[in-house]
């Protein structure tokens, strides 16, 4: 019995793993913070499947992305990047900003 329940818990867990993971054959796009603005400011992604966004910062200074309609939040530190996982996304635009430096970090998701 003890066997079999811990089969279980290990197969819930595959399971809910991954639904949130990355595949390594899922699209890979990259948006740069330079100056306190996201490049490029619109990005072009294939609708309906789960891709990765790789957000490097070249500034000195911290930033953060953070889309509402994604439900994603991540601060990227100087110098250094971070991969968010998104979708599959339905056809549309989707937008996102740095909290940091909301008046000129602002960008948006195109999915087609």
């Amino acid at each position: 019995m003890v066997q079999r329940v811990g089969s279980i818990i290990l197969i819930m867990l595959v399971f809910f793993a991954t639904g949130n993971t990355a595949r390594a054959d899922d699209p890979e796009f990259t948006l740069v913070i330079k100056d306190h603005r996201f490049s490029p400011a619109e990005l072009q992604v294939p609708a309906g499947v789960k891709l990765r966004l790789v957000v490097k910062n070249q500034d000195p200074t911290p930033e953060e992305f953070e889309s509402s309609e994604l439900h994603r939040e991540k601060v990227v530190a100087p110098g250094q990047q971070i991969v968010v996982i998104v979708g599959p996304l339905d056809a549309g635009t989707y937008g996102f900003f740095g909290d940091f430096h909301r008046d000129t970090a602002q960008g948006k998701l195109i999915a087609k």
